[in-house]
């Protein structure tokens, strides 16, 4: 039997965080440095949000890499790992500094974790040839049905997406979205601020795709598969209200989790619809989305 949403997450605990210089090239959510204390202010959002999921009986791996390497937005693991039944993805990465996120070591303990050995598929060389494609950043998938959605932008390459789905029999969804940034419209740098799926229901700004075949398509795409679509604004994905998150406790009982940000962004009878699918746990992260540019469900990494 196939699940949408897995019971164990890995975090990884930050350090050195700060607004990274290489990411705001194309991350237009990220704010300039205007915080002091930034990485201790943040290292205090993510265990309180850590214990937090916990506290629901989510099971969450965290890990502190502790090698020294300056690595601003190691809280987002899901861009360069994501676990499936029996094996794992390491992704090129856009930024450079972003590439020295990946740190091996953390492999034995997901596989005691997770009771099971995973096959390691390294996609990393396109980074030579500066094609790239960031995890589930990039990739927002239905697990259940097979679908692969990815908006295309200088972090989701077309030719990885296709070779990512033809590896693990996914059928590719590919489109462009956009947002306003200094009075044009640019793309927007991950899929998963403007989408998000879970079990029985689906998130999407479909306002952000300006051309009305591809707004159709994926639009009709979603319908296919009978979930209850929830549909956001620009405004509301500027507040993170895209970049959400079902998981599972250790009993089965299904949440969804976002920042305070989101949970505000959201309209009452948005929530109310939500919350017919889950329990909404949401965080105070107010520093990581400010600086990092992104939100609870980039600080997320799914282990299956």
């Amino acid at each position: 039997m196939l699940y949408q949403s897995t019971d164990t997450l890995l975090m990884i605990k930050p350090r050195f965080f700060r607004k990274n210089e290489q990411t705001a090239i194309n991350n237009y959510y990220q704010a300039e440095q205007g915080k002091e204390d930034a990485a201790g202010l943040a290292e205090k959002e993510f265990s309180a949000f850590a214990d937090q999921l916990r506290e629901n009986g989510i099971k969450v791996l965290v890990w502190d890499d502790d090698r020294g390497v300056d690595t601003p937005d190691r809280i987002f693991p899901n861009n360069w790992i994501s676990f499936h039944p029996n094996q794992l993805v390491l992704y090129p990465m856009f930024a450079q500094n972003r590439r020295d996120e990946r740190d091996l070591r953390i492999i034995p303990h997901v596989d005691y974790v997770s009771e099971k050995s995973h096959e390691i598929i390294d996609l990393t060389s396109f980074e030579a040839s500066h094609q790239f494609l960031e995890g589930t950043g990039s990739l927002v998938l239905d697990r259940i049905n097979g679908v692969a959605y990815a908006a295309l932008s200088p972090r989701t390459h077309e030719d990885l997406v296709v070779a990512w789905c033809k590896k693990f029999n996914y059928q590719p969804v590919m489109f462009h979205a956009f947002q306003d940034h200094q009075n044009q419209r640019v793309p927007i740098y991950h899929t998963n601020v403007m989408l998000s799926i879970g079990t029985n229901f689906t998130v999407v700004c479909d306002a952000c795709i300006d051309d009305p075949i591809e707004k159709n398509m994926l639009l009709n795409k979603i319908s296919m598969y009978n979930r209850k679509m929830i549909r956001i604004t620009e405004e509301q994905v500027n507040a993170f209200c895209g970049n959400i998150l079902e998981v599972k406790n250790d009993s089965g009982k299904t949440f969804i989790v976002m920042s305070d940000t989101a949970f505000d962004g959201f309209t009452s009878d948005q929530k109310a619809e939500l919350s017919h699918f889950g329990t909404i746990i949401h965080a105070p992260i107010q520093t990581i989305e400010l600086l990092g540019g992104g939100s609870a469900r980039c600080m997320l990494a799914e282990i299956f």
